[in-house]
């Protein structure tokens, strides 16, 4: 879902950026630096905390309008990218069942694909409160299966990870699409361990017409 449907890291900056003004800092990016750190978690309040600690900046009334702003701001710029709605419609009408693993909360990505429109095209999700470990574990991708009463050899998982998303369904013996335009994280993006690349959404297409044309 996230950095594979909308551009999630960007609006993440977006919003650190505005929670700094809020605090009387011009350094949103510093900011964003400290969600980029294992101790808490990429979307973590604690690190807002932190960061609050670490400038001499007090008061428990400011962490929580910080953390309003934060979670206000950071839905407000989820966008779609370019091409998903149009190819997510595309496969609907084809009668394909899609389902998302993220490793967000089920309120949190409700939230997301209800602002992004995206919510209507999804047959089930399964989020971190159903499962209690985050991606690259398999039980995310195994409930997801079972929900969505499909094998391993005619499923097919597209994501921004190589280690959180294609490395695992590699494991389970699923196909992958690595969803290069959305890796935020990678030094580079020259990941060769799936068994597809795409650049753009609108790419998907394609590569199902051309699986189902031969065999999972």
């Amino acid at each position: 879902m996230d950095n594979t449907l909308f551009d999630l890291v960007g609006a993440q900056i977006a919003s650190c950026v505005e929670v700094a003004r809020s605090l009387g800092m011009d350094d949103g990016e510093d900011l964003f630096t400290y969600f980029l750190r294992p101790l808490w978690g990429f979307e973590a309040h604690e690190n807002i905390s932190d960061y609050m600690q670490d400038h001499e900046i007090s008061g428990n009334d400011r962490f929580h309008a910080a953390c309003q702003i934060y979670e206000a701001a950071k839905l407000r710029y989820i966008t779609p990218y370019d091409g998903v709605i149009s190819t997510l419609r595309i496969l609907q009408d084809k009668g394909y069942r899609m389902g998302i693993v993220t490793d967000a909360h089920s309120r949190d990505a409700t939230r997301r694909l209800e602002k992004t429109g995206l919510l209507q095209f999804f047959d089930t999700l399964v989020a971190y409160d159903m499962v209690l470990v985050k991606k690259p574990a398999h039980e995310p991708f195994l409930l997801a299966l079972e929900m969505l009463r499909s094998g391993f050899s005619e499923t097919l998982v597209v994501g921004d990870s190589p280690r959180r998303d294609i490395e695992p369904c590699k494991q389970l013996g699923i196909k992958t699409v690595y969803a290069r335009y959305g890796d935020r994280f990678s030094q580079t993006r020259n990941f060769e361990g799936a068994d597809f690349i795409i650049d753009s959404m609108d790419q998907l297409p394609g590569i199902l017409n051309h699986v189902s044309s031969h065999s999972f």
